[in-house]
């Protein structure tokens, strides 16, 4: 299998032992005081009729563990900077196969939770992919969320709404874990 950058993914992208490009990512599920959620909207390169809304993460680094991951990510694709301590979690573990600049790609992630009092976000960081191929970031209500997934919006993780309605009420201490690898 050729070098998973010939299709223009990132170096944090390596063929794993079955040949498909493989990473570890960190995300932030991120909430400000009036329990919104901020989520990036991004679209298909290969495709770019298709689009979803996810959460603020990527790749971690290599010698890079997923909790400073998670703050690097937060603060390159937001510019909202918080400190590992104030992360809870991970809160969710995932491992999922998907395309994406149509290359199926496999990643493992682990979820953090941070709540925020800065809204304003900066797309100062992002790197030259996430300008081609990231629409919009958005604060969003669960039940806004909720009906927009009702409505046929694509979000990922899957049941993202009921997840971030359980972190709000308070973290548990647990970590759930969606296997998204067969999809």
């Amino acid at each position: 299998m050729p070098d998973p950058q010939t299709y223009g993914l990132s170096p944090d992208w390596v063929p794993g032992p079955d040949g498909i490009p493989y990473r570890r990512a960190a995300r932030v599920i991120v909430a400000d005081e009036e329990d919104r959620v901020l989520l990036v909207r991004g679209h298909d390169s290969g495709e770019v009729t298709r689009s979803w809304w996810f959460t603020v993460g990527g790749g971690v680094d290599a010698g890079e563990d997923g909790r400073a991951g998670a703050v690097r990510e937060l603060a390159e694709e937001t510019g909202l900077v918080v400190g590992p301590e104030e992360l809870l979690g991970p809160v969710l573990t995932r491992s999922a196969l998907f395309d994406f600049a149509r290359v199926t790609c496999r990643q493992d992630e682990d979820f953090f939770f941070v709540r925020v009092t800065a809204t304003e976000v900066s797309h100062a960081g992002w790197t030259e992919l996430e300008r081609e191929v990231l629409d919009e970031v958005r604060w969003w209500h669960v039940a806004e969320l909720e009906e927009a997934v009702g409505a046929g919006v694509v979000v990922y993780p899957a049941g993202l709404p009921a997840i971030v309605a359980r972190l709000l009420r308070g973290w548990d201490g647990t970590a759930e874990h969606l296997d998204e690898s067969s999809v």
